[in-house]
């Protein structure tokens, strides 16, 4: 049976390495399992997690931060360029570079300062795997990390629902877009693609006999999400990245289109989601059983 050995239980995480790679966050993966290291069938495996991160803005957009002999090191603008940073925007799956900055937009980091040439060609798929070269710029400091800007395409969608941020769950994977399996669908997966959409909470995970049956390939059977995750690409499947065969149905969510701001997840200023705009509430418009609907819906 394919696609069986890639679940690993959330027991086994602590049990994982990479061997045989270009660093410690790339290689084969292993899992450690009865006493025994063992590999991880590749069938639908994909989108291993990047060594690089951007600090202080978005998910897409921030300080430029590589990780390196396990230390974060953020980077001098003096080393870095285009096709650098069309690397790192195409590593964090987030299409293509619109800015490169030189100033404190995102905040000034504090770690240490990586200063080697870094000489990408602009076509590779890692910033780990461009050359790299001593460099002549001695004066660089924190006044002039790296602040990149992505242009962050948009992976997910909802569509066959009553409103932007409620309907059936398709994903953009392979240049197509395509449906997730309801099998295993949960408020923990539903969590991920609203906020993923900047939709607010998770109302309810649906199956498509709510919102509606979504077309092409199922690009993920049995979503694996722990709730905290940025976007549903980097959630763990059973079955991932290939066109598979949903015997059940496609996956759905209602977001709440509401937020509280400022408190806890319970408490806070109140703010709605209109036209793709987070808008505050005036008190004088809101009411006890306003209150009581807002509290319900979260």
């Amino acid at each position: 049976m394919y696609g069986e050995e890639e679940f690993i239980s959330s027991d086994d995480l602590v049990n994982v390495r990479l061997v045989g790679g270009h660093s410690r966050c790339a290689g084969r993966v292993e899992v450690h399992h009865r006493g025994q290291w063992g590999t991880v069938c590749d069938v639908g495996w994909d989108l291993a997690d990047a060594a690089v991160r951007l600090v202080g803005g978005s998910r897409c957009s921030g300080r430029l931060e590589i990780l390196h002999d396990q230390t974060w090191m953020s980077v001098c603008d003096a080393v870095f360029d285009q096709q650098d940073a069309e690397v790192v925007c195409r590593e964090l799956d987030c299409g293509a570079p619109v800015q490169v900055l030189g100033a404190a937009a995102f905040g000034k980091g504090d770690t240490q300062m990586w200063t080697q040439e870094i000489q990408c060609r602009g076509n590779e798929s890692q910033i780990h795997l461009c050359p790299t070269s001593p460099s002549h710029e001695n004066n660089c400091s924190h006044d002039s990390d790296v602040l990149l800007v992505c242009t962050e395409i948009i992976n997910v969608r909802l569509i066959n629902g009553n409103s932007p941020c409620s309907g059936t769950v398709e994903l953009f994977h392979r240049g197509q877009w395509g449906t997730v399996c309801n099998v295993g669908w949960d408020l923990a997966d539903a969590a991920v693609v609203c906020r993923e959409l900047d939709c607010g909470e998770p109302v309810d995970a649906l199956s498509d006999a709510h919102v509606g049956l979504g077309l092409g390939p199922v690009w993920m059977n049995n979503a694996l999400c722990a709730g905290s995750e940025s976007t549903l690409k980097k959630c763990g499947s059973v079955i991932w990245g290939f066109q598979s065969v949903c015997q059940s149905k496609s996956a759905g969510v209602i977001c709440s289109g509401v937020r509280l701001v400022g408190g806890s997840r319970c408490s806070g200023r109140l703010e709605i989601l209109h036209d793709q705009t987070w808008m505050s509430v005036c008190d004088a418009v809101f009411d006890q059983q306003d209150a009581e609907v807002v509290c319900r819906e979260l």
